[in-house]
């Protein structure tokens, strides 16, 4: 990819690197596919992370205008899809 990822320089090395991993699991779910589950565990770790709206609307929409990915689409299509085990954007 031709872009970088929104990060927090105020955050730990683990911390940045999951944050990255959860924008990965987007990338995965419009390019090939996501195991449902790995995506929502990835979410989940990003809100402990992030867990105020206001910080996760301003980084899921820099990503999304760097990548034209959606997280936030991409997620509420894993939470509606019960039935789902993967998700495809």
């Amino acid at each position: 990819m031709e872009y970088g990822y929104p990060i927090d320089p105020s955050w730990s090395t683990t911390e940045i690197i999951d944050v990255i991993r959860f924008f990965e699991k987007i990338e995965a779910a419009y390019e090939k596919g996501v195991k449902k589950e790995e995506l929502l565990q990835a979410y989940r770790r990003f809100k402990e992370i992030v867990p105020g709206k206001a910080e996760e609307k301003r980084l899921c929409g820099e990503f999304e205008r760097l990548s034209g990915y959606s997280p936030y689409q991409t997620i509420k299509k894993a939470k509606e899809y019960s039935d789902k085990d993967r998700i495809e954007m």
